[in-house]
């Protein structure tokens, strides 16, 4: 990294630390304002993963580059969330092909993983936590390969490979400052009172990599570094995706996994691709919703939009109001029936996405839907036959819609002997039971919570929208949409505003209707009335996810940016 290179990052990042700090403060009763810019905009989920982005756009790169600059940047700075360990999901959009694409750069499952292995050392269901719940290939870094040569071919502007990989080989190497977030789980997940799942002292390489010499968690504003990882950082900076699926890097992971009981093979990770795919789609209110097919519940999130086509939100139903929230947490329930039938890898099922998402099904579903009660009935369709989320916008117009993540907080847990990678549980979801859809299989993607999106208007992306949260992001990903579109919120308004959670996240299993303490008592009270299970938290809570987005004005070309007060992200323009 050059001196001058190092300089402008340690200036950007002091000015947006201090921006960040003032604004967090205010947060909880002010709110930011929309970042606004006539070039380029991000957002992620961490101010110097913003920074980074910023820089690469301001250097001349296009919003590929930014998003790979921000994401390798993520897999340092925010190891509770992210690694170079985990999987990532791509939506790209070119203007100058004015094509929409993405990239599956999700891990499958070994060659030699299968329900028997598990049965046979008595197992009912697979570990989630260890290097027994790290069964698939991480595939995150496959995907930045494959987004960076497409963009490269396609799209002007591009910069040298290594160059993108600089900040983040800096971060790793010379250290970053933790942020409370990194100091919060690290403390939740080294609770030795806790269950195993989080208790993840046990392993050694989890230790050594992720708390003091003494044991004790780094706090808020310690320096962190982690020279295996910047090791690792250099391979792939110098031989691209070979540097981590060949040669040193995978060789140690696999000796790692292996050694400690796990059957994954080195030819598993040199066989691994990520690959294009179609996005599927969904009207709303005359726009195009477009999110990510299966093996993620992009569908589901696109199912929900296409119930509440056939309620007038903006007349008939008040922002805030018990019906808005009952309204969606009952679409959410039918969407997510038909989602857990029918999702995994499609290249082992023949999935019905267009029957799930056809008009037809929208009315049929929307029907079922009782405003005076909760649904207790909810039936499939049966027919015939943790996380971070960045979005990018370059000032040519080019659009990402990015996330990466390796499951649970910290992932399986260990780090990989001698390469700094913390592997991803993502395997942990497959099934062990042989009729079900999601069943293991050697070779297979898992179902996947992931799925960033983006909203389309008269052909173009008017709204590039994602968020972290499990199950939450289908919920999450309607709340900012209904309001901006329905009620004409701010993109920073929409994301701000309270919001809830039906279902899991983080690794548990609720059917509770979680609430963040800003919806109105007399709202909750309402909820219970009708049947709901309320579990009221706190004001503003990263439980809900730390969600982002970008609106396109569609006339003067104004970026309107936002993220979310419950994270320490940074919407950044130019």
């Amino acid at each position: 990294m050059t001196k001058g290179f190092r300089k402008k990052i340690v200036l950007i990042t002091l000015i947006f630390t201090l921006c960040f700090s003032s604004i967090a403060a205010a947060a909880q009763s002010t709110g930011r304002p929309t970042t606004m810019g006539t070039n380029g905009m991000v957002t992620t989920q961490h101010y110097l993963a913003s920074a980074a982005a910023l820089k690469v756009l301001q250097d001349g790169g296009n919003a590929v580059d930014a998003a790979i600059a921000a994401a390798a940047v993520l897999s340092v700075v925010y190891p509770h969330y992210v690694s170079i360990g985990g999987d990532a999901f791509w939506m790209v959009y070119n203007a100058e092909t004015k094509e929409l694409r993405a990239l599956n750069a999700s891990g499958r499952s070994g060659e030699n993983v299968t329900i028997d292995f598990y049965k046979n050392l008595g197992y009912s269901q697979i570990p989630s936590r260890g290097y027994l719940s790290a069964n698939t290939v991480p595939g995150a870094v496959s995907g930045w390969e494959e987004a960076y040569n497409y963009a490269k071919t396609s799209m002007k502007n591009s910069l040298p490979w290594h160059k993108l990989l600089e900040p983040a080989i800096q971060y790793a190497g010379k250290g970053f400052p933790v942020t409370p977030n990194q100091e919060l789980w690290t403390i939740i997940d080294t609770d030795t009172t806790q269950p195993e799942i989080k208790n993840l002292q046990r392993f050694e390489t989890f230790r050594n990599t992720f708390l003091k010499p003494n044991g004790d968690v780094y706090k808020a504003g310690d320096l962190f570094v982690q020279k295996d990882l910047a090791h690792t950082l250099e391979q792939i900076a110098k031989k691209g995706a070979d540097g981590f699926y060949k040669g040193e890097v995978a060789e140690k992971i696999v000796a790692d996994i292996q050694k400690h009981g796990g059957v994954m093979t080195k030819k598993d990770y040199a066989d691994h691709k990520a690959n294009w795919v179609d996005p599927i789609s969904a009207n709303y209110r005359g726009y195009t919703a477009y999110n990510f097919p299966p093996n993620t519940q992009g569908m589901a999130s696109l199912s929900i939009l296409n119930i509440l086509n056939n309620f007038d939100l903006k007349n008939d139903v008040e922002e805030g109001s018990a019906d808005y929230y009952h309204l969606i947490v009952e679409a959410t329930k039918h969407a997510f029936a038909d989602r857990d039938k029918w999702l995994t890898d499609p290249e082992f099922a023949d999935i019905p996405v267009d029957q799930i998402l056809s008009k037809e099904r929208g009315i049929e579903l929307a029907s079922r839907i009782d405003m005076t009660q909760v649904s207790n009935n909810l039936k499939p369709l049966d027919p015939k036959g943790d996380t971070v989320w960045l979005g990018i916008v370059d000032k040519d117009g080019n659009a990402v819609s990015m996330i990466q993540s390796h499951y649970f907080d910290y992932g399986s847990g260990v780090v990989a002997d001698g390469t700094g990678v913390l592997l991803q549980n993502r395997g942990s979801f497959f099934s062990l039971d042989p009729d079900h859809i999601n069943r293991l299989e050697p070779n297979k993607r898992t179902f996947h919570t992931l799925n960033p999106a983006m909203l389309f208007k008269h052909g173009k992306p008017y709204l590039v929208y994602g968020t972290q949260g499990g199950e939450g992001q289908p919920q999450t990903q309607t709340s900012l949409v209904t309001r901006i579109i329905d009620y004409g919120f701010t993109v920073q308004q929409a994301i701000e505003a309270p919001r809830w959670l039906y279902g899991r996240t983080v690794g548990a299993q609720s059917n509770d209707v979680k609430v963040e303490g800003r919806i109105p008592k007399e709202v909750q009270d309402e909820l219970i009335k009708r049947g709901h299970s309320i579990v009221e938290l706190e004001a503003y809570t990263d439980i809900m996810g730390q969600s982002g987005a970008i609106l396109i004005h569609p006339d003067t070309n104004v970026k309107f940016g936002g993220a979310d007060p419950r994270g320490e992200g940074a919407a950044l323009g130019y």
